[in-house]
């Protein structure tokens, strides 16, 4: 067994139907830039009547067609945002607590600390979260139900170098299922970290369930300049 091996993301989302919510951080081959995505999917009609929006300081969901949502609790939020020189990417309203903690001088581990998985038994979908530094170095969370119950807590935080053309992913749920989705295992997923955002972002969508996706974003930050890159695709256009 090779704990060391590292698969592309197409290798990892092909054939797989449903991974849920996704993050993706990680360094370009080159050592220059380092690389974020964010992808939801969504089985519902609720769930999959969403588009991302850019917003000054990253991005929000936002209902597709407004007269069709029904309950925005869990799907709308920003997913990501600027902090500092750094990057909150989430699946969740966690997103704005984590921005709250850090803005303030504490860690995103107390932040997290104050949170849990999703009240959407029997799955108890996870909260999942990533912090990019401004060297590329990044942290990555996963919160999620200790029982079948939803009456516990388990919080798992992972932090990671900047290692030129590595990155790591994390995401909701192992795959599909009936009646309950199985909820993500083990450590975030080693991934391969292409040089060039366009690449990258091809190699999500075109890999990504085409029932099933709804939006992705990907943003690549020059760790030297500073200036960013980014590209978002919505199946709602």
């Amino acid at each position: 067994m090779n704990v060391y091996e590292t698969k592309t993301m197409a290798e990892l989302l092909s054939g797989n139907p449903y991974p849920g919510r996704g993050i993706v951080l990680g360094v370009t081959p080159d050592g220059k830039k380092a690389m974020a995505a964010y992808f939801i999917m969504g089985r519902s009609v609720n769930s999959r009547n969403r588009v991302f929006v850019e917003e000054p300081d990253g991005i929000r969901t936002e209902a597709f067609d407004p007269s069709k949502m029904v309950d925005p609790s869990l799907i709308i939020y920003h997913p990501v945002r600027e902090v500092g020189q750094g990057l909150i990417v989430t699946n969740g309203d966690q997103t704005d607590t984590i921005w709250e903690y850090l803005a303030k001088g504490e860690s995103w581990e107390a932040a997290l600390r104050t949170r849990k998985f999703e009240h959407d038994g029997p799955n108890w979908t996870p909260r999942i979260s990533g912090l990019q530094a401004m060297d590329g170095s990044y942290k990555m969370s996963i919160l999620k139900s200790a029982d079948p119950e939803g009456s516990a807590c388990a919080r798992y935080f992972y932090e990671y170098p900047a290692t030129p053309g590595l990155g790591h992913f994390l995401h909701t749920y192992v795959t599909d299922g009936n009646p309950v989705i199985p909820t993500f295992q083990g450590e975030p997923e080693r991934v391969v970290i292409p040089n060039d955002i366009d690449e990258f972002t091809r190699e999500l969508w075109e890999n990504l369930n085409p029932d099933n996706k709804i939006s992705l974003f990907v943003r690549c930050t020059d760790l030297k300049t500073r200036k960013c890159q980014q590209r978002i695709l919505n199946k709602h256009v």
